[in-house]
């Protein structure tokens, strides 16, 4: 019975050959975990084994011309395998159609034939789609277990964390069988929810409704501070400018020492799969991203404190201190602010109070698998709501993108617009805001006004807001001088405006320097930056250049 439970890989061509090939070579390495069938035609999957099917690998070339065709009918049939399309090494002419089908989300990755025994390419391929697929699934490991109530907005942002940290988590909600056999197995008296068990620890610690300090402390991330060490470069902030700064600053001997109240990543690190990030054809999650960067920096020798953020700057003796949240404060020589931007705020007081319980802000991830058999909708018209929107599709029944503008072309990439379009379950909708909202215990309507006519409709659904940037400097009032809206001014914005504190150098400010000479800004919370992955890993790559000058032009208050 357990032989027939394990999911299968489909090898799906007409090539007698390339068929053969894949089919030894994936029973070899994988056949003791999956069910391998090998089929010529659609037709004969329906005689294989019952079990659910982890990756379909679909032919494409002179013996499978239609083999993308094919591939979509039958990944249709499977929704939750992953679609990957298979070639003979030197079949140029299947490269167009290719990138075509992972630009419009029709397939998930690409391999070419092995053309050895035990081909380690093919094999590390089909590696990353194996863990693609687990991923999805869930399940598994759990170093965390948690109990709580699924739209518990506590409970929300718990599993959030985990997941956005790569934590394997196994979520039970309470009063479910489940739930509450583990509840049980805990043996405790009237527990305050969420309960979180560390099931990595040898003694299994089991925490009530805990802090964020609480669970930093019990997994030993807690380490203490020496408030009279000088760090070179203390980075505020792990985003993509953050990581990109504490890789390089760190390979290149600073000591430096990165501050996350939350998770790795920032906002670009829920994103369910970034297309256009040099080196990786076929995208790749930004968790995944992110957490690479992560453990590069790490390995280079940076130290990262996580559930600590920075409360102020002030300057002492020619270095910067920094105040924590936790009470401690941390000396350096520069400061590089990285803190990124939270999502604006919806503004609807109804749905304000429905936080987690059907309005999420945010890609919220974690969430995804629990939006199957809904209607979602996604409110906002950058890239961060096309990708959440065609993560969201493969879990709701419909998504529909909620847009004020009256098309996506002046503020999305074009691969996602092709992409949207392509979705048979997604729809966008222009001209539209939603401006009212009901529930209970959860989301129960939502009101969206046609921008046009000003009729007003209230449909059923939950809600996903993705809407414009808040800079995370309010830490900095007084401090560091911003633009109107708040994001951080520097290099020569800093000169000439009447608005603007008065430089104190007779040098100018770097390019990315801050008002406060020594403290830089990288990323999205910087004014005038590009709101692009790239764009932001590249700014924290300068900054450590910029950070270089400045130590060695203020060499003279080193210790």
């Amino acid at each position: 019975m357990a032989e027939e439970q394990r999911a299968a890989l489909v090898v799906l061509t007409r090539d007698d050959e390339a068929r053969a090939t894949l089919t030894a070579e994936l029973e070899r390495r994988y056949g003791r975990d999956h069910t391998v069938v090998a089929c010529a035609v659609p037709g004969d999957l329906a005689h294989g084994p019952a079990v659910p099917v982890a990756a379909l690998l679909g032919g494409l070339g002179e013996a499978d011309p239609d083999g993308l065709t094919v591939l979509r009918a039958l990944h249709r049939e499977h929704p939750g395998a992953m679609a990957v399309a298979v070639v003979r090494w030197g079949a140029f002419d299947t490269a167009r159609p290719i990138f075509e089908a992972l630009t419009l989300g029709q397939l998930d990755r690409w391999l070419y034939v092995p053309e050895v025994v035990g081909d380690a390419e093919f094999h590390r391929g089909v590696t990353e789609i194996l863990e693609e697929w687990s991923a999805r699934q869930g399940g598994g490991f759990e170093a965390v277990r948690m109990i709580g109530d699924r739209w518990s907005e506590r409970a929300q942002h718990l599993r959030d964390t985990f997941t956005r940290n790569r934590i394997p988590l196994g979520f039970y909600e309470a009063g479910s069988a489940e739930g509450t056999a583990v509840l049980e197995g805990l043996h405790l008296e009237e527990p305050r929810l969420p309960v979180v068990q560390l099931r990595f620890r040898p003694e299994r610690p089991v925490l009530e409704d805990p802090s964020d300090l609480e669970i930093a402390d019990a997994f030993g991330l807690l380490t203490p501070l020496d408030g009279d060490a000088v760090h070179d470069l203390v980075v505020v902030g792990s985003g993509p400018a953050g990581l990109g700064a504490s890789v390089y600053a760190a390979s290149e001997g600073l000591a430096t020492l990165v501050l996350e109240p939350e998770a790795v990543g920032g906002q670009a690190g829920t994103s369910s799969l970034i297309r256009n990030y040099p080196g990786f054809p076929t995208g790749i999650s930004g968790n995944r991203l992110a957490f690479s960067a992560y453990q590069q920096a790490w390995a280079f020798g940076s130290t990262f404190h996580f559930m600590r953020s920075a409360q102020s700057i002030t300057s002492e003796d020619g270095r910067l201190r920094l105040t924590l949240s936790d009470g401690a404060s941390v000396l350096t020589r520069t400061v590089l602010v990285a803190t990124g931007a939270s999502w604006r705020r919806i503004g609807v007081p109804e749905l304000e109070a429905l936080t987690g319980r059907g309005v999420f802000y945010g890609a919220a991830v974690s969430e995804a698998p629990a939006m199957r058999g809904r209607q979602v909708f996604v409110v906002g018209g950058g890239n961060s709501a096309g990708q959440a929107a065609v993560h969201l599709s493969r879990y709701a029944d419909h998504v529909t993108v909620l847009i004020r503008r009256a098309s996506l072309v002046e503020t999305m990439s074009d691969y996602l617009i092709r992409e949207l379009d392509a979705l048979p379950n997604v729809d966008v909708r222009p001209r539209a805001q939603v401006v009212g909202g009901s529930g209970g215990d959860f989301l129960e309507g939502l009101t969206i006004r046609d921008l046009d006519s000003g009729a007003e409709t209230v449909e059923a659904g939950v809600l996903f807001v993705l809407i414009g940037s808040e800079p995370r400097t309010g830490w900095l009032t007084g401090t560091l001088a911003t633009d109107r809206w708040g994001f951080l001014l520097t290099g020569a914005a800093l000169l000439g405006g009447e608005t603007v504190p008065a430089w104190p150098l007779d040098r100018p400010p770097a390019l990315l320097e801050t008002s406060l000479p020594g403290v830089f800004a990288a990323g999205d919370v910087r004014s005038g930056s590009v709101k692009r992955v790239a764009s932001a890993v590249g700014e924290g790559a300068l900054a450590v250049t910029l950070v270089h000058a400045h130590l060695a032009a203020t060499a003279g208050v080193r210790s």
